[in-house]
């Protein structure tokens, strides 16, 4: 069976500093036309930093879209042009004032693919050196370390709603078990 849809016509509704809003018009397989609404996003890298007491460092923010606070691990967007390598260093350092000596690449989502085109990488990183925190102007957060056990128990509580940090915390947990070598 054939999935893909062919764009027919394609206008731009919104250009943010974060995000675009384009409505497309598609064909459909069956030949019939419907409209898409994109959310266009360059993507973003997070990362899960667990140190060898098998702690994970995970930061504490309000986040207004969902009007909630959040326990996250670190994460950003994607610059223009940088790699999500890069980004995920770069927002480790920021958030929390980690540096990795060694730092693994897990897995890549996409975040929301029925209407969005944002994709975040997310790594693991061990071996970890402190040090102090700059976030950037405007980002009121708390760094946070919590052994893996109780993140898994949280997570199976619904305790943690955020996507990107329960697949992180869930594959912390296997790093820590010896179950993914970095």
């Amino acid at each position: 069976m054939e999935y893909e849809e062919k764009t027919v016509s394609k206008e731009n509704v919104f250009d943010g500093n974060i995000i675009g809003v384009d409505v497309l018009k598609v064909s459909q397989p069956d030949g019939k036309e419907a409209t898409r609404e994109i959310v266009r996003h360059s993507g973003g890298a997070a990362v899960v930093p667990i140190n060898e007491k098998g702690e994970v460092y995970l930061v504490r923010q309000y986040r207004k879209p969902v009007e909630a606070e959040l326990l996250e691990i670190p994460a950003g967007k994607l610059d223009e042009g940088e790699e999500p390598l890069e980004c995920a260093k770069r927002e480790l350092k920021e958030e929390t004032g980690l540096e990795a000596k060694k730092i693994k690449h897990l897995i890549d989502l996409y975040c929301a693919p029925g209407y969005s085109s944002e994709k975040i990488y997310i790594y693991a990183a061990t071996d970890l050196v402190e040090g102090e925190p700059c976030a950037d102007e405007g980002e009121f957060i708390t760094t946070e370390k919590i052994h893996i056990n109780k993140l898994v128990e949280m997570v199976m509580n619904n305790e943690i709603p955020d996507a990107k940090t329960v697949v992180g915390i869930l594959l912390a947990e296997k790093i820590v078990k010896g179950e993914i070598k970095i």
